[in-house]
């Protein structure tokens, strides 16, 4: 009897983890990826599967742990943000990206979607829009601080009609 308990154990602890969105964080700066991690670890339904310090290291990350969602920084050593997107969304296209930024312009937005971002926040927005944003982007919705201004895309990132 125990040891069927324990294999149901096991099982039930797998399938919660299927389940679960598993976010991988991409930021040059410890301290806010720690800050986004505690933030994200309050949703039972998220997981952090890993941590990238940079694009490339994001890139490679992207490859073996296989994301739902990338939350990622665009001001970054080596390989910046978009630049690691654009090869993310060819690579990994089923990965849904999440970018956030210092820059709170309409230009660097539009950079963003084209580059192939589902989602864009300002990092003055994180504590108000970051776990809504990962739920429209998780949900096949496009998020942004305004979603007013998200320009139409497609969903591999070309300009076109993804609805709202």
């Amino acid at each position: 009897m125990r040891e069927v308990h324990e294999i149901t154990s096991a099982l039930e602890s797998f399938f919660m983890e299927e389940a679960r969105l598993r976010i991988l964080i991409v930021d040059d700066h410890e301290i806010f990826r720690r800050g986004l991690r505690t933030v994200l670890e309050t949703r039972p339904d998220f997981a952090i599967c890993g941590e990238a310090t940079d694009g490339l290291d994001a890139i490679e990350k992207t490859k073996v742990l296989d994301p739902d969602v990338i939350v990622m920084d665009v001001s970054m050593p080596r390989v910046d943000g978009l630049q690691a997107l654009r090869i993310i969304r060819e690579q990994s296209p089923r990965s849904k990206v999440l970018i956030l930024s210092q820059h709170d312009s309409t230009f660097m937005l539009e950079a963003a979607v084209k580059a192939g971002a589902g989602g864009y926040v300002t990092k003055s927005q994180v504590a108000r829009c970051l776990l809504t944003a990962i739920d429209n982007l998780s949900a096949g919705r496009p998020f942004s601080w305004n979603s007013e201004e998200l320009p139409a895309v497609t969903s591999n990132g070309s300009e076109g009609s993804l609805s709202k």
